[in-house]
């Protein structure tokens, strides 16, 4: 399969934590800079243009308020991301947002389906996650909106911020996967099954292995396929990653980790990426940043293969583009 993603890809830093009730996520594009994510992509034969940070509101703290914490807030900062993401997608260049919270996928996925649709393109999303994120105010006692953006992307949240999309709802059941889910509240579960997501939780991956799951996570992946990434930080064991609000045990671990990141990278379809909920004031020394850099670098073609025939431990674009 020919690689279609850029050899070009944009750092663009959203530091916010207001779609959360604890604080520190607005760290996250800090530490991941610090533990050298730029030198190692570039590494891998990509040009790498680091955009900064968006500047957006502060977090005012409080309470929910009609049932969502930080709304106004929450709906600039997507804003400002849809925007950057957009731009970046319009220059062909492979947009990576270092959040913040997960709500900030929003912003990001409204843009990454909205070019997929001009560009006739097929969106597949891999939901890296513990949380399967499909909240609703009803269904949430905090109000916090990183629990509420895969629901919002299916036209579930409020009006204010799914307008900032071009189509409501966003995405259909066929477009994304979700993979590593093992905390879910019990109406939001009911709600999953009821919209028909295909959802590979824990229990499925101690089953039948991180490989049986990456194949039919990537069935039906393309030349035509946009493939875009949201990783949320505590899909990982926090074991090996510490540095998240909401830990969650019993994820992947390291190497179960790796090989889906490799499997990915061997679709060469990567084409945007998310990365959230990294938290540097809960970590040990910068060690949960380092780890995502370190997952990052295999997303993008670094591998521990050593087969000749093996394509994953090339340079990103060293094979034609599609």
């Amino acid at each position: 399969m020919a690689r279609s993603h850029s050899r070009s890809v944009s750092l663009i830093g959203a530091p916010t934590d207001v779609g959360a009730s604890d604080r520190g996520a607005s760290m996250g594009p800090e530490a991941m800079r610090v533990a050298g994510l730029q030198s190692a992509l570039e590494a891998r034969g990509l040009t790498v243009r680091d955009r900064g940070n968006l500047s957006g509101p502060a977090n005012p703290g409080g309470p929910p308020v009609q049932g969502y914490r930080n709304l106004a807030e929450a709906v600039e900062w997507n804003r400002l991301v849809h925007a950057a993401v957009q731009a970046e997608l319009a220059e062909e260049r492979l947009p990576i947002l270092l959040g913040g919270d997960h709500c900030l996928a929003v912003g990001s996925i409204f843009a990454v389906a909205r070019h997929c649709r001009a560009r006739g393109r097929k969106l597949r999303i891999l939901w890296l996650d513990a949380h399967a994120d499909f909240n609703t105010r009803e269904l949430s006692p905090s109000g916090n909106l990183h629990g509420m953006p895969v629901a919002c992307l299916f036209g579930f949240g409020p009006r204010m911020l799914l307008d900032l999309g071009d189509r409501v709802p966003a995405l259909d059941a066929a477009a994304i996967r979700q993979i590593g889910i093992r905390s879910v509240d019990a109406g939001e579960k009911r709600f999953v099954h009821e919209q028909g997501l295909e959802v590979f939780d824990m229990r499925y991956i101690d089953e039948h292995g991180m490989q049986a799951t990456m194949e039919r996570a990537l069935a039906g992946v393309g030349d035509e396929t946009h493939l875009h990434v949201s990783f949320d930080v505590d899909f990982l064991d926090p074991e090996i990653a510490p540095g998240v609000a909401t830990t969650v045990p019993g994820g992947p671990t390291y190497r179960e980790a790796q090989l889906c990141m490799e499997m990915i990278a061997d679709t060469g379809m990567l084409c945007s990426l998310d990365i959230a909920e990294l938290n540097p004031a809960l970590d040990v020394r910068n060690r949960t940043a380092a780890l995502v850099t370190d997952l990052v670098e295999s997303l993008f073609g670094k591998s521990t293969l050593m087969r000749a025939d093996s394509r994953a431990d090339r340079p990103a674009g060293s094979a034609s583009q599609g």
